[in-house]
């Protein structure tokens, strides 16, 4: 299945929201629950919250579809499709586990594994991982999602990617094989937007990160 269908797919969980507004009531409730590092700035919490979530889960099929184009540009496809076809799968053959989860709550889990298994990719990886392809904000943006999901339900979700990479990509032969072709070839083609898209998710949703310990 193409990331168009995942679209259509999340487009489909829109409109189910927009009848029921389940998951904005659910949002109004971990609003309140965040961690003091996780600041909300914006007058309505829960709304900035619910706007965060349905960007982040907009980006997964993207950043698959990115991904998958510049594997093939660089001639890595063969590389790259194990971790392709799994993110896609969290969408299109999600889990015995996560039936119960549908809507957006849903949705924000599996854009949470793409997104997280991706973020593996890279680290394990020696020449992508120098790369600072990821930037810091792709990281807070799943720290976020990763307080929405909620503990320990995130942890679990945490320890099941690990697995997954480890099954495609558990040699120590994988870290060290030279994928410049590939760090090339997003720099220069499908990053730039992306980037831009991470560093502002944040910011235009006013959620920001408060380092050390807050005001007394």
């Amino acid at each position: 299945m193409t990331p168009e269908a995942v679209l259509e797919i999340i487009d489909h969980a829109r409109r189910q929201e927009a009848r029921s507004g389940a998951f904005l009531r659910q949002l109004q409730t971990k609003a309140a629950a965040l961690p003091s590092t996780i600041v909300v700035d914006g007058h309505d919490p829960a709304t900035s919250l619910f706007q965060f979530a349905v960007e982040y889960i907009e980006m997964a099929p993207r950043l698959i579809e990115c991904v998958d184009a510049c594997s093939r540009e660089a001639g890595k496809t063969v590389l790259f499709e194990p971790f392709i076809h799994a993110a896609t799968r969290y969408f299109t053959q999600p889990s015995v586990l996560l039936a119960r989860y549908d809507g957006l709550d849903g949705l924000l889990i599996r854009a949470y594994q793409c997104h997280r298994l991706m973020e593996e990719m890279y680290e394990n990886n020696y020449s992508i991982r120098r790369s600072r392809l990821v930037d810091i904000e792709a990281t807070q943006a799943n720290l976020v999602a990763h307080q929405l999901i909620g503990e320990p339900f995130a942890n679990e979700l945490d320890q099941s990617i690990t697995i997954t990479v480890l099954q495609i990509a558990g040699s120590p032969d994988y870290y060290e094989l030279n994928l410049d072709p590939f760090v090339r070839q997003v720099r220069h083609t499908a990053w730039g937007w992306m980037r831009k898209y991470w560093e502002n998710l944040l910011k235009r949703n006013h959620i920001h990160f408060v380092l050390g310990p807050g005001p007394r």
